[in-house]
């Protein structure tokens, strides 16, 4: 059975909350695949914060319409999975590992803003390091320099102790 036409606003209004706050959009085609394996993905995407839904192609392309995903909607035909995310490339891994294991799961097109990608884009985004692991290393080389001026300063200090330590000990065998 159909959507009434309330329906069709309500999902439409859903979609473009979610595209709103989305970075990136990825598109696949599950053609054939089982319900049991459906809900897994799923599964997956919600327990990485993945916003992942099957919806009819019009409700998918008026919600794009007057966004930076626009273009994407020359790509939306067939049954479509969308999943869409704040973090770009934990979309892109948790769909391009899901589609590595299982072949009737296919990604079509990924979106940034005003940027459409193909799946060959896709797989690379999925390759790039999180958004967190960024953070990290990013930390890791703001912080080194400052971790060696430390090291370099309690040097100083450190090397008297051992040196007045060596002294009273020379004096102590002495005596």
């Amino acid at each position: 059975m159909g959507l009434n036409l309330e329906q069709k606003q309500a999902a439409v209004a859903e979609i473009s909350a979610q595209v709103a706050q989305a970075q990136a959009i990825v598109v696949a085609e599950y053609r054939g695949l089982e319900v049991a394996a459906m809900t897994e993905l799923r599964r997956k995407a919600r327990g990485s914060g993945i916003y992942l839904r099957v919806l009819k192609n019009t409700l998918a392309r008026r919600a794009v319409a007057a966004t930076p995903f626009a273009g994407l909607s020359e790509k939306m035909v067939g049954p479509l999975a969308y999943g869409m995310s704040s973090d770009p490339v934990k979309v892109a891994k948790v769909l391009h590992d899901y589609a590595r294991g299982n072949d009737k799961f296919v990604i079509k097109a990924g979106a940034m803003a005003n940027f459409v990608m193909s799946p060959k884009d896709v797989a690379h985004l999925a390759t790039m390091p999180s958004r967190e692991e960024l953070i990290a290393k990013l930390m890791a080389t703001l912080q080194a320099p400052v971790a060696q001026f430390m090291r370099t300063l309690n040097e100083v200090p450190g090397r008297f102790v051992r040196t007045v330590a060596a002294v009273r000990d020379q004096k102590q065998q002495a005596a």
